[in-house]
């Protein structure tokens, strides 16, 4: 599968979520993985629907997947917080948290001043 048309599977599973349609959506993911198993943003659009329909076991598995391919991810590192949270584990939400954290202030950091927003 070319890479347009992967991105173009992952826009159409995230349209049928924002439709209301989390079955579609999750078979589209699901085929989208299978075919581009190195896909971060397929793995990660995965746990994240996986999460909002509670499915936090699938969410959880989706979501190590899109870790394993992309660990300094922001994004990646929010969503394993707040799964963990969700699953009652509150030190491993918190150690996500806090790479999520620390991968912000490393974004700002990098950001050149003329870039960064005003302080208040």
């Amino acid at each position: 599968m070319q890479a347009e048309e992967l991105q173009a599977l992952i826009d159409d599973a995230s349209a049928d979520f924002a439709l209301g349609e989390a079955g579609p959506a999750l078979a589209k993911l699901q085929h989208a993985v299978s075919v581009a198993p190195g896909s971060f943003e397929a793995w990660h659009a995965l746990a994240e629907i996986h999460f909002a329909e509670r499915r936090f076991d699938e969410a959880l598995a989706a979501a190590e997947q899109a870790h394993r391919l992309r660990p300094a991810d922001l994004f990646i590192n929010t969503t394993l917080s707040r799964i963990w949270m969700e699953r009652g584990d509150k030190p491993r939400a918190e150690h996500f948290g806090a790479q999520a954290r620390m991968l912000s202030w490393k974004d700002e950091l990098a950001r050149p001043a003329d870039e960064a927003p005003p302080l208040r």
